[in-house]
């Protein structure tokens, strides 16, 4: 159960990360009080923050489980690891042999801090 909780984290805040990107591109704007309008409709913005706080709670709950040295460098590495490749998907952004190798180097050290846990 704490390594869904913890993969659900993950994707929680790697959907939040793509759906920010997809609310800064045009035609939408970034929300502003000078045009409550333009904020009120930029629901990819909106959902975007309601994910960061999801993941911020299933973080949280990660934590109860898992010892802090293992459940931070599991979320983000997992998180960056996901957001690289859903850049690639969504956005088209270019996807580097230097990216693939430094995730997989990411990947690896996880797998050394997680050894011990079970």
């Amino acid at each position: 159960m704490k390594w869904l909780i913890l993969a659900l984290g993950i994707a929680s805040n790697a959907s939040a990360s793509v759906l920010i990107k997809l609310a800064m591109l045009p035609p939408r704007k970034f929300p502003s009080p000078a045009d409550p309008i333009v904020a009120l409709t930029n629901w990819p913005f909106w959902l975007g923050l309601a994910m960061y706080g999801s993941a911020f709670l299933l973080y949280a709950a990660a934590l109860a489980r898992l010892p802090l040295n293992v459940a931070h460098p599991v979320l983000t590495s997992g998180a960056i690891a996901t957001v690289a490749a859903s850049s690639v998907l969504v956005f088209g952004e270019p996807f580097h042999w230097t990216t693939a190798t430094g995730i997989g180097l990411i990947i690896a050290g996880v797998v050394f801090l997680t050894m011990s846990v079970s």
